[in-house]
Order: C-alpha cells, then structure tokens, then sequence
C-alpha cells in the first residue's frame, strides 16, 4: 500500500475527509457475518428508507460493524443503488485490522471503509444499518449507543439497529429517526418455509428487548399474540407458509396491535409494529 510520510493513501484520504478524525466509540464485536445474511433487512431499508435516500443531497449510507468481512457492506451498496444509483455507503469498524483488509473491496466513491464507531466517525449519513452489533453488549448500554448514532445523523435519517441469526433466516430490528432516544419501530422478519413458530423471534430479538421476554411484558404479549394467531391459522399451510403468515399477521392486527405495513410486506415474510412499550 502507497504511503505518504508514514500515513497510507486511505488514511490520508480519510483524514481530509474528516473520516476517522474522531475517537472510535464501541467495543470490537466477534465480527460473524456470512454472504446474503443480511438481505431481509437490506431489503426493507430498500423500502423503509426508499423515500430519505430519494431526497437526499448526499445519499450516504453507514454499515456499522460490518464483522470481519466486508461482504455486507458491498451487498448493502447494490441493493440501495436500486433506489439510488449515486448512493455512498462506507463500512466502519472499530479494529483496524478489519478496516484494512476491507481496502480490497472498497470502489471510492459509492463504498468505502474507514475506522469509527457510535460516534459515525465524524460523518453525517442519512441512514444507519448496525446488525448484530449491540447484541454483544450488556443491554444497559444500548439507550447511550442509540442518542449518539441517532445524534449524528442527517435530518430525516434512520438508525436501523438488529440482530438476525447465521444465515439470515430469523431477525429482528428497531428504527430509530434522527434524534430519537427510542425507536418508532419494530419489525420481524422470517423465511416463512423455515419457520416453524413465531415464538422463535425470541431467540433474535434486539438487545433493548430480548430480556423483557417475560409475562407482563408488552413484547411478549405481541409474540404471544402472534404464536396464537400463527396455529389458528394452521389450516392454511396446505396452501403454503406464505397464506398462513398472512392470515396470521391480519390476525395480529385485528387484535388491536399497531402494524403499521400493508400484506405486500407481510407477503415477503415481515412484519412491522409500533414499538412494543408499557
């Protein structure tokens, strides 16, 4: 790599951008991460966000903590240039190491890596996808990882913050808007030919619910809700998980739940619900 008075050229760059010039918040996480893991939330950002990205004078996108490839961040870049051709999406993480073994997947200007954490590194996106990242923390720190990346984004921006499990089958995730310290929303996500129960987003719920699991608890009511309504709907599986998944989201929300998409999004194996609170 080409350096200049001991600083390489990413570095260099970086710096005149601005990128990096802030301490890195954050821990380094294992970093697991597999191709296509995350393409149900990649995909519902698509869609979520569609409307920010449009609109946006600099469509910038952060994948933060993207692990110890950068697979998801160039997965990330493609699915959103179906949105936005122009969009810029740059991969942070706290290692170093990481940072520079990513340089081989970077294509400047629309994907980039460099080293940051909560704090974004200094930057200003209109969008933050943080998966499988504060999982790994104790939940007590999740309200502060929260108002600092919502404090950095742009007018208009999303946090989108989750987890999902190995091959990206079952997950979960919250949407935070620019400056909130809680989300608006909550969404469930499932490849419906392999879910056997929606009992099982318990296992992948995000770090700020995964504890309140527990009768008395508005987010296990909501799973509760939607287990009944998925063996209700048992009957239909002849017809395929899809019809089943369908009938039992329009059960949930006949229920008096808060979801806030419409069947084409149940249709793909999602749904989303107002944030589960007391």
């Amino acid at each position: 790599m080409a350096r200049f008075d001991g600083v390489s050229l990413p570095q260099l760059h970086d710096r005149r951008r601005g990128v990096g010039a802030v301490k890195p918040q954050g821990e380094i996480t294992r970093g697991t991460t597999n191709p296509n893991r995350l393409r149900r939330v990649d995909r519902w950002i698509a869609w979520w966000c569609a409307g920010v990205l449009s609109d946006a004078t600099d469509p910038l996108v952060v994948d933060l903590g993207y692990g110890a490839t950068p697979i998801t961040a160039v997965e990330l870049r493609a699915r959103l240039a179906r949105v936005r051709p122009d969009v810029r999406v740059t991969g942070l993480e706290i290692d170093p190491a990481r940072v520079a073994a990513a340089q081989v997947a970077a294509d400047p200007p629309g994907l980039t890596f460099a080293r940051g954490g909560f704090e974004l590194a200094g930057l200003r996106p209109v969008v933050v996808r943080a998966f499988n990242v504060l999982r790994q923390y104790d939940e007590s720190a999740v309200p502060a990882a929260w108002t600092t990346i919502t404090g950095n984004l742009a007018p208009g921006g999303w946090l989108i913050e989750g987890t999902c499990d190995e091959l990206g089958r079952l997950g979960s995730w919250a949407a935070l808007p620019a400056g909130a310290s809680t989300p608006a929303t909550l969404t469930l996500a499932a490849k419906l030919s392999t879910l056997e129960s929606p009992a099982t987003f318990a296992e992948r719920l995000p770090k700020a619910l995964i504890h309140h699991n527990v009768p008395g608890e508005p987010v296990y009511d909501l799973l509760r809700t939607l287990d009944e309504a998925w063996r209700h709907a048992a009957p239909l599986a002849v017809f395929g998980p899809r019809q089943r998944w369908l009938d039992a989201v329009s059960r949930l929300k006949a229920a008096g739940w808060p979801v806030l998409d419409r069947p084409a999004r149940w249709r793909l194996g999602e749904v989303t619900v107002a944030w589960p609170t007391g």
